[in-house]
């Protein structure tokens, strides 16, 4: 992760960021070694993001210490603090 935390760093469009590589299931084993979660304004600028050449930078990082491969997951955030 030395060399993709520099690269998401300098993502264009994210504002904010949070990882860890020490995940655990509550119950059994976790397929999952490392979990990233990124911020963008929206989902337009998350795609352009990632569509970006610094975008395709980051991704093709991926497998540099995501043997297995890695897992995209969308989801609009919902605030909580009605």
């Amino acid at each position: 992760m030395t060399n993709h935390l520099p690269l998401v760093m300098d993502w264009p469009g994210l504002f904010a960021w949070s990882y860890s590589s020490d995940v655990a299931a509550t119950k059994g084993e976790t397929p999952y070694s490392a979990v990233f979660e990124g911020d963008f304004a929206d989902a337009a600028a998350m795609a352009a993001a990632r569509a970006s050449p610094h975008g395709r930078r980051v991704a093709a990082d991926v497998a540099g210490y995501a043997t297995g491969g890695a897992v995209v997951i969308h989801y609009p955030v919902q605030d909580g603090t009605g």
